[in-house]
């Protein structure tokens, strides 16, 4: 992914980005025996995707058609399904054409309930060209180098304040997207410290992701889904923040125990057979320089624009209402002051730009095809069909089945629907109301859709945050399932004791 980026000569990052003679490829990282190693075999993202739009495809000639009424709510902004309005309608099967017209109507179908994917594409980009300048200022190579060299010793504790700091995004303001940034440049750093590509991954992606399923304020999850319910967003904080702090220990637990024993026996990582390929594409030459790694006063000025540029978007994001496009905006603005106080030259800060977006196109690309699962759903009218069956469902049960039932169905929606805000305006609707038949407070049916929504896009193949994530850690997708599947049981169980517990209150 990382081979047409250029870098000076002798950095750490030059042979993790740019490859003289070839690009490190998926074959590369094959052991003695391939025919034993899963990952060789496993298919990648864009196969997975492709197959389940085929698979939900083929649902739109099972599944019947039908529709809810909608009108427009004014505290959500956008149309949500009205309670009691469900009838079915002529289907519209989808075809061979549909199937290949989805990924690219998934860049931006107007009339969707999740929003559009060309501008998170255009942000990626955006992002990768401002990581290109930076990158080819050296800033960041010799920069993780003199960080290790201060941090000898004490690496472990890198995990819970990155976590938490992640954390502290995903539950504020539904950070996901945002964290694309950030894996190229801590996974050269968690390698440096003796870890793994997966413990990287995991510090980022899980990090952000129990702060999403943990939500307190975050307006993408908690707030459109109380506002879509009918009640005050702060209405089951106090559940919300356990979930939080209590999910944060398990998971900061979980990945410093991996950690600690990957760098104890480096053969017990999940991605053993692929260590030396990873070195070899993010540390070329790095080990031999950490103790002679010197920041130079222009590459100290780049690093502070680089931290104010993350500090500024996460600012902007928060409380300025901020999107992609701002951001995408950000970054390049800040890419070029960076070229032009490095004295990149033209040529070399143009061609730095345009080869970082090219680095990041396979991540852009996927999330259109992720958003084409949803666009077939909606073309081939059979969303409110699903959800209609799960109001069905519901009726009647005694309040500890009606939540723990209603988990697993946002559980399951969620695969189909990873966007948190898009699964709120779709569900919350037509499933909170449901909550006083049962006796069971709505606020507590937001907190079983944002905890089931965050749990499953921890590993959702439908969500480019996960398989983008991935890709740019270059850590197969069934690598990862073997690193996290037992956090996902202990989750789960968390979870739901929360979430029983909640009916007593």
């Amino acid at each position: 992914m990382f081979g047409f980026l250029r870098f000076p000569e002798g950095t750490c990052l030059h042979n993790a980005i740019h490859e003289r003679r070839r690009i490190v490829t998926e074959d590369e990282k094959l052991p003695e025996n391939p025919e034993t190693d899963l990952a060789s075999r496993f298919p990648t993202a864009y196969t997975i995707l492709f197959g389940l739009i085929i698979l939900v495809a083929a649902l739109t000639w099972l599944i019947p058609a039908g529709q809810y009424e909608r009108a427009m709510n004014e505290e959500v902004g956008r149309e949500v399904a009205v309670p009691g309005t469900y009838q079915t309608v002529d289907p519209n099967p989808q075809g061979f054409v549909d199937v290949l017209m989805a990924p690219t109507a998934g860049f931006y179908d107007p009339d969707s309930y999740v929003a559009n994917a060309i501008d998170v594409a255009m942000f990626i980009l955006f992002l990768g060209g401002f990581l290109g300048v930076m990158n080819a200022t050296g800033a960041i190579d010799t920069g993780i180098r003199s960080a290790m060299r201060h941090l000898k010793g004490h690496e472990i504790w890198m995990i819970p304040i990155l976590m938490v700091l992640f954390a502290i995004g995903g539950t504020t303001y539904g950070m996901a997207e945002e964290t694309l940034a950030f894996y190229a440049i801590l996974i050269p750093v968690i390698l440096a410290a003796g870890y793994d590509a997966v413990t990287g991954v995991a510090i980022i992606l899980i990090g952000a992701g129990i702060g999403v399923l943990g939500s307190t304020i975050n307006p993408f999850a908690t707030v459109i889904a109380a506002n879509a319910a009918g009640i005050p967003f702060t209405d089951g904080i106090v559940l919300r923040f356990i979930l939080l702090i209590g999910g944060l220990l398990i998971c900061i637990g979980y990945v410093m125990r991996y950690a600690h024993r990957v760098k104890t026996d480096p053969s017990r990582s999940v991605v053993a057979k692929q260590w030396a390929a990873h070195k070899k594409l993010f540390l070329q030459g790095g080990d031999q320089e950490i103790h002679s790694a010197t920041l130079t006063t222009i590459q100290i000025i780049a690093l502070v624009i680089f931290a104010l540029t993350f500090a500024v978007m996460i600012w902007g994001v928060s409380s300025q209402g901020w999107w992609m496009a701002r951001m995408g905006s950000l970054f390049f603005g800040a890419a070029i002051v960076i070229g032009i106080i490095a004295r990149l030259g033209e040529k070399k800060l143009t061609g730095s730009f345009v080869d970082g977006a090219r680095d990041l196109l396979g991540v852009a690309l996927v999330v259109g095809l992720a958003r084409g699962i949803v666009v077939i759903m909606e073309q081939g009218m059979i969303a409110d069909t699903i959800l209609h069956s799960a109001e069905t469902s519901l009726g009647g049960l005694p309040e500890l089945a009606f939540i723990n039932l209603m988990f697993w169905i946002e559980v399951g929606m969620s695969f189909f629907v990873p966007s948190s805000s898009g699964l709120a305006v779709l569900s919350m609707p037509i499933l909170a109301p449901l909550a006083d038949f049962a006796n069971v407070g709505r606020d507590l049916v937001v907190t079983a859709y944002q905890s089931a929504n965050g749990l499953v896009n921890l590993i959702n193949p439908t969500f480019a945050v996960v398989v983008g994530g991935l890709a740019i850690g270059r850590v197969s997708y069934d690598r990862w399932l073997a690193f996290i599947w037992p956090l996902l049981l202990i989750l789960t169980v968390f979870i739901t004791v929360v979430i029983s517990v909640g009916t007593l209150l």
